[in-house]
C-alpha cells in the first residue's frame, strides 16, 4: 500500500508587526513629552494657580473654569504683541524665501554649474548653527550706539543711527537675524525639492522654447508646492514662537513701548517671572489655537490647485465609467 504524503506546511513569517514595535519608542516619547504636556496646559488654563511674594506663598489650584481666558484678554494687549510677532516674522520670511528660492534654482541648475557649491552650502549653512543668544549679543554690540555700524556711518558723514532705541530699528535687526539664521537651511530644503523634479521636464521646457522664468514659473514652482507649503507652515509655527532673539536684543521687550514684545515673551512672564501658572496655561492654549488655525489656512490656500485637479480627475473619471456603462447597454 502506498503511503499518501501529506503536503508540509511552510510557515510564513511576517514582517508588519516588527514596524508596529519599532514605532512604540516614537509613540512613547511623543506621548511623555508633547500629549501629557499639553493636557497638561488645557489642565492649567482652568485653575488660579500662582506664587505670591517671591515664590513663598502658593495661591490655588482653585478651579476657576474660563476666567483666566476673560481676565487676559481685558488685561494684556494681545492684539498689540501678536502683531508685533507677525511683523518681525514677515520681514524675515519674506526675503528669506526670496534668496533661499534663487539660491536653490541657482546650484540645482545643470546650465549655469556652479563651482565650489559644497563650500557655498556650508557657508550659508553655518549661521543656523549658531545660538540665537550669541546671534542677539553680536547684532547688540554691532548697533550700540557707539558700535561699529554707527561708526562706519559716522566715518562717512552720516547720522548715527538709534537702532536699540526705537521701534523700528528693533523690528529690522530681529527680522534680519531671523533672515540670516534659517535661510541657509530653507535653501537646503529647496535645494533637495528642485532636484527631485525630473530633468525630462526641463528639457521638454528648453525644447518648446521656454525661457528660464517661464521653467521656473510653470515647472519649478508648481512641482515643489507642497514643500513651499511645509516650510511656511513651519516657519509660521516658529515665528509664532519667537522668543530668543527679541528678548536678548531688547531686554526683554523693555524698550519702545514693548514694540518687540512677542507672545512667547509675555507667556515667559508670566510663568517665569511671576510663576502665574493659570495665566500661563489660558496664553498657551490660545497660542495653540492660533498656530492650528493660521496653519491650515496656509495649508488649505495653498493647496487649492491640487483639490481642483483632484476633483476634475473624480469628474472624469465618473463621465468614464457612464460612458462605459452605456456602451455595455447598447
Amino acid at each position: 500500500m502506498s503511503q499518501t504524503v501529506k503536503p508540509r506546511k511552510v510557515k510564513s513569517v511576517s514582517y508588519a508587526k516588527w514596524g508596529y514595535i519599532f514605532l512604540i519608542p516614537f509613540f512613547l516619547t511623543f506621548t511623555i513629552f508633547t500629549l501629557v504636556p499639553l493636557g497638561r496646559t488645557f489642565y492649567e488654563s482652568l485653575f488660579e494657580h500662582y506664587w505670591a511674594q517671591g515664590g513663598l506663598i502658593e495661591t490655588g489650584p482653585n478651579y476657576i473654569g474660563l476666567q483666566n481666558f476673560v481676565t487676559i484678554f481685558a488685561k494684556e494687549n494681545l492684539g498689540k504683541y501678536f502683531m508685533n510677532t507677525m511683523i518681525m516674522w514677515v520681514m524675515g520670511f519674506i526675503p528669506q524665501i526670496i534668496v533661499s528660492l534663487a539660491l536653490a534654482v541657482w546650484f540645482t541648475d545643470r546650465n549655469m554649474r556652479i563651482r565650489f557649491q559644497p563650500f557655498f552650502k556650508t557657508v550659508i549653512y553655518m549661521p543656523n548653527l549658531i545660538m540665537a543668544s550669541a546671534f542677539a549679543m553680536l547684532f547688540f554690540v554691532l548697533f550700540s550706539d557707539g558700535g561699529p555700524i554707527n561708526g562706519a556711518l559716522q566715518s562717512l558723514g552720516l547720522e548715527p543711527v538709534e537702532w536699540t532705541r526705537n521701534m523700528w530699528g528693533n523690528r529690522i535687526l530681529v527680522a534680519m537675524m531671523n533672515f540670516m539664521m534659517w535661510f541657509g537651511n530653507t535653501t537646503i530644503v529647496l535645494m533637495a525639492a528642485v532636484m527631485g523634479i525630473d530633468a525630462s521636464l526641463f528639457e521638454a521646457a528648453d525644447i518648446d522654447g521656454a525661457n528660464g522664468w517661464q521653467s521656473f514659473t510653470r515647472v519649478t514652482m508648481p512641482l515643489i508646492r507642497p514643500v513651499l507649503s511645509y516650510t511656511l507652515i513651519t516657519s509660521l509655527i516658529g515665528g509664532l514662537q519667537m522668543y530668543d532673539v527679541p528678548q536678548v536684543l531688547t531686554n526683554g521687550g523693555n524698550v519702545a513701548n514693548r514694540s518687540c514684545m512677542t507672545i512667547i515673551m509675555l507667556l515667559n512672564n508670566y510663568i517665569g517671572k511671576s510663576k502665574n501658572y493659570g495665566y500661563g496655561g489660558a496664553l498657551s492654549v490660545l497660542l495653540f489655537i492660533v498656530t492650528a488655525v493660521l496653519g491650515l489656512f496656509v495649508y488649505w490656500s495653498l493647496n487649492t490647485n491640487e483639490r481642483e485637479a483632484k476633483k476634475l480627475a473624480k469628474q472624469q473619471k465618473r463621465k468614464l465609467a457612464q460612458m462605459q456603462q452605456g456602451g455595455a447597454k447598447a
